[in-house]
């Protein structure tokens, strides 16, 4: 398993929370014709009856099935209901970086953070895409954060591992491996990397 899939296994495991929660107050509105008697007919286009929950569910969906388009045509339309939704931003950022669109995913990520400066997540990926991008000074920034807000996650010590690594400053790194490992004993990427480190 990559770095990515484990970060993202760890977004799938908020995702999950956060439909969770969605689910247990999801209505949908029951709108008829004789609701709006001076209007004028309407077009599916027009006006759609799903609400931003119920519009996050489906784009869920969407991406368990791996149709990313159809997934982020569906936040899109909620994003456009409930503007200032961390999570639904962050979910669009999400699938834009899963596509390889990082400019537009950090844009996303950077208005969820806006509204929820204390989610982790958008931390991790924030600093994921500052890595790729060679900003190691950003990406650091966001992992200390993210460690600041969960001294727990495996996952964030062997990203800043990775980091420290292509920083050149092993010594850190082997640290971070070591507290990965001390975390999720089975974590074997962390001890592969450990292990180069260590032979070195």
């Amino acid at each position: 398993m990559s770095v990515f899939q484990l970060l993202m296994l760890g977004a799938s495991a908020f995702f999950a929370f956060k439909i969770y929660e969605h689910i247990q107050t999801l209505q949908e509105p029951d709108l008829r014709d004789d609701d709006f008697p001076n209007s004028e007919p309407r077009s599916a286009d027009a006006f759609s009856v799903f609400s931003p929950e119920a519009l996050v569910l489906k784009a869920d969906e969407a991406y368990e099935e791996e149709d990313f388009q159809r997934a982020l045509a569906l936040l899109n339309e909620a994003n456009e209901k409930d503007p200032n939704n961390s999570d639904i931003l962050f979910k669009i950022a999400y699938i834009l970086q899963k596509v390889s669109d990082n400019e537009e995913a950090l844009k996303y990520y950077k208005e969820a953070l806006e509204l929820d400066r204390d989610n982790e997540f958008i931390h991790n990926s924030m600093a994921s895409i500052y890595r790729v991008n060679g900003e190691f000074t950003s990406a650091k920034m966001h992992l200390q954060t993210s460690l600041e807000l969960d001294g727990k996650n495996p996952v964030t010590y062997y990203n800043f591992g990775n980091l420290l690594v292509e920083m050149q400053h092993n010594e850190e790194a082997i640290s971070m491996y070591e507290k990965a490992i001390e975390i999720n004993p089975e974590f074997s990427e962390a001890k592969v990397e450990l292990e180069k480190l260590q032979s070195e």
